[in-house]
């Protein structure tokens, strides 16, 4: 069971990724695509599978955000993932404001994957600090 719900989370992580890469680079080049209806829906049915894989995987394993640092740092890092993403992808702000948000929730997605491979709260951070 865990190793099926790790593959199903995983498999999200990387759509999610893939998905806000690419809504981006349609955002930066004035796409209509992304006012699509199943280009908005999509997203969110992928996010809520990602997250009751999550929510299973810290059921399974008994890791919980707030007790195991590593975790508590993902969730934080989703947070501002989420936040950043919102920003980056909803119309009405700056381009500029749009794509800096765009890049930073990208980097702050690099992090959380690199957090959730070290399965340390700096992630790969640390191996560069030393």
């Amino acid at each position: 069971m865990y190793a099926a719900v790790k593959h199903l989370h995983v498999a999200c992580v990387a759509l999610s990724g893939t998905g806000l890469f690419l809504r981006g680079l349609l955002m930066m080049a004035n796409s209509p695509l992304p006012q699509r209806r199943w280009l908005r829906i999509v997203p969110h049915v992928n996010d809520s599978v990602l997250l009751a894989a999550a929510i299973a995987l810290m059921l399974l394993t008994r890791q919980y955000p707030f007790v195991d640092a590593w975790l508590t740092a993902k969730v934080l890092g989703l947070v501002v993932y989420i936040v950043l993403g919102a920003v980056a992808l909803r119309p009405g702000r700056p381009r500029g404001v749009r794509i800096a948000a765009w890049l930073a929730a990208l980097a702050v997605f690099a992090y959380i994957v690199s957090v959730a491979l070290t399965k340390n709260p700096w992630g790969l951070l640390k191996a560069l600090g030393g």
